[in-house]
């Protein structure tokens, strides 16, 4: 698709705003989490980008290292830069899931040094596949760069793909965790077990209504997009807003796999951070405890873990 490159920085120049207004709002724990360092690092390089690009624009001649830099090397680094973004996808997802499971398992906790050389890793890595491995051919008019006023710019489509799928992996845990499965139980296990299965059925419904109640909007958008063809812009297809979504919805289906309803409830498990969502469960009392008056019913609100 072609962009008119006046557009193109009124589309930078926003995502910047959005992305260091979303890494100040989540600066408190920001380093606690891989997504938060790798917001802060998008942060970083799409500011960057948007100087790098409104300089080349205004100056249609200049000079850098001996090389001659013109409007062409406006188009030639928005697409560079798209097409590392979408690269970074799914990597992003995988790391990002693997951290929260980790983390909601206290198996391991990623320390923030650890997550900075994560996301500078995987910078490097993705912009090595897109110059050496990948098919990327940049599109260029054939025209003077003096007359070159927009900019052929690829769109991406992982977007709507990384959430379909995900949101089908929520389902499948969800429907999985919810389901009872007793197979002819011994008659003295028959309750104890009908307590876990409903109270994990309980785990899953709390964590799917908290997930909707707060992203329906952002979800009815994403069908829209899913239903009508318009291309998203591969240099807006990572932001600030696209992470903080991931971040919950990668959250909810881990919740749904593992289901850690009891090491919850008893301060057993840990949340990874989300400023978005409001992580508070409510958990039931096993059935032979409930006629104890002390056990019952309870709120919890999931605090982060430093």
């Amino acid at each position: 698709m072609n962009i008119p490159i006046a557009s193109i920085l009124r589309g930078l120049g926003g995502k910047c705003v959005l992305n260091w207004a979303l890494v100040f709002f989540q600066r408190k724990h920001i380093c606690r989490s891989f997504l938060g360092v790798f917001s802060a690092s998008l942060a970083v390089v799409d500011t960057l980008l948007t100087l790098s690009v409104t300089a080349l624009h205004l100056q249609a001649e200049g000079h850098l290292l001996g090389l001659k830099l013109t409007r062409y090397h406006v188009c030639l680094l928005v697409q560079i830069l798209g097409e590392v973004y979408s690269a970074l996808q799914w990597p992003v997802v995988i790391v990002a899931g693997l951290d929260h499971f980790f983390s909601v398992t206290r198996r391991w906790q990623a320390s923030s040094r650890l997550s900075l050389f994560g996301s500078g890793l995987l910078w490097i890595l993705s912009a090595l596949y897109v110059f050496l491995l990948s098919d990327f051919r940049p599109v260029m008019e054939e025209v003077f760069h003096i007359q070159i006023h927009q900019c052929w710019v690829f769109h991406t489509s992982q977007i709507l793909h990384i959430a379909t799928s995900l949101l089908l992996i929520l389902g499948c845990a969800a429907l999985h965790a919810g389901r009872l499965t007793l197979k002819h139980p011994p008659l003295k296990d028959q309750i104890t077990d009908q307590s876990r299965a409903h109270s994990r059925r309980s785990f899953v419904l709390q964590t799917l209504h908290i997930f909707l109640n707060t992203w329906a909007l952002f979800l009815v958008i994403l069908a829209v997009l899913l239903l009508l063809p318009v291309g998203i812009p591969a240099y807006l297809g990572l932001s600030g807003a696209w992470l903080c979504f991931l971040n919950s919805l990668l959250i909810a289906v881990v919740l749904c796999a593992v289901c850690p309803a009891s090491q919850l409830g008893q301060g057993g498990g840990a949340m990874p951070p989300d400023s978005v969502c409001e992580w508070r469960f409510t958990f039931s009392p096993p059935s032979e405890d409930r006629a104890r008056p002390h056990k019952t019913q309870t709120g919890l609100v999931l605090e982060d873990v430093d």
